[in-house]
């Protein structure tokens, strides 16, 4: 099945970004961040959603936000994606500030929402065309890209069928490819393994393993502690809309005072949820699983 797309101008390049070269593989320590950001603060009302977060992403690194509900994960990727303005503090996107600067840093960055975020009238292929032509990409490598990723996750089928009527797997699939297309070098994924089957999972983690070793950063947002366990190269614990840890599982571990704890273990203590967890189970032990008689 032909995958290409139509129209597609040749590409404009956007400014040198102000991270310079690196070598492939692993954290270069030297190098500026690819994500800097700096007192990113976000009220609604009186509600503060961010409170002064403070993180990096330096170039080959996965850096796996996690935090209860509400702790402002969404928040902080939406506002490093240009979707919505910070209240205070600053965001600076391979070498671009993000409030300044706007157009050249969303160029640097592919997003996937936790929900997709899709025109669902449109086709695969038009959402794709669409974006090439706004991006002004060229047309043959946007094919190429195309038809790779669309077999990679199975997708090539659904290429010409109204999004609308897709399934919330195939969607996913759809924003990852359209958040890759232009090879990016900064990803913020917001749970991307949401939705996905065994296969296109273990293939978005074969992918944005490629990426980081070729230089790239990913900002990573999941639920899933064995996933960041296995996935990140450091992890930032947010609670109540503040950085509170960070580090990789063995300075998390030294934080919490948990020498052989698994990161579940250790996000529940530095949290503050580990006690909490253990009295609702003990409730639960004690009156929920009791057999009552009639």
């Amino acid at each position: 099945m032909s995958l290409k797309l139509s129209g597609g101008a040749a590409r404009t390049e956007a400014p040198s970004s102000k991270h310079g070269a690196r070598s492939e593989g692993g954290v270069t320590e030297d190098a500026d961040a690819l994500v800097e950001i700096h007192g990113l603060a976000k009220m609604y009302g009186n509600f503060g959603a961010l409170n002064g977060l403070n993180l990096k992403v330096m170039p080959g690194e996965i850096y796996g936000l996690l935090g209860p509900n509400g702790a402002g994960k969404t928040t902080t990727l939406r506002i490093t994606a240009g979707l919505i303005e910070p209240t205070e503090g600053s965001v600076v996107v391979s070498g671009f500030d993000a409030t300044k600067d706007p157009f050249h840093a969303k160029a640097q960055i592919g997003y996937v929402a936790e929900i997709p975020i899709l025109y669902e009238s449109l086709t695969p292929r038009e959402l794709l065309e669409f974006e090439s032509s706004v991006r002004a990409l060229g047309k043959e490598p946007v094919n190429r890209k195309a038809h790779q990723l669309a077999e990679a996750f199975e997708v090539a089928s659904a290429f010409d069928t109204p999004i609308a009527t897709l399934s919330m797997g195939t969607k996913q699939k759809v924003a990852i490819i359209a958040a890759l297309i232009h090879q990016p070098p900064v990803l913020l994924l917001d749970e991307p393994l949401n939705s996905l089957d065994a296969r296109s999972s273990r293939i978005l983690k074969e992918l944005l393993s490629l990426h980081v070793q070729r230089g790239g950063a990913v900002l990573f947002s999941t639920h899933v502690m064995e996933i960041a366990q296995r996935l990140c190269s450091r992890i930032g614990i947010i609670f109540e809309g503040r950085i509170v840890a960070e580090g990789d599982l063995d300075q998390l571990r030294a934080r919490a005072g948990e020498k052989d704890a698994t990161l579940e273990e250790v996000f529940m203590k530095l949290t503050n949820e580990a006690s909490e967890v253990e009295n609702i189970v003990k409730m639960l032990r004690e009156s929920y699983f009791v057999n009552e008689d009639h």
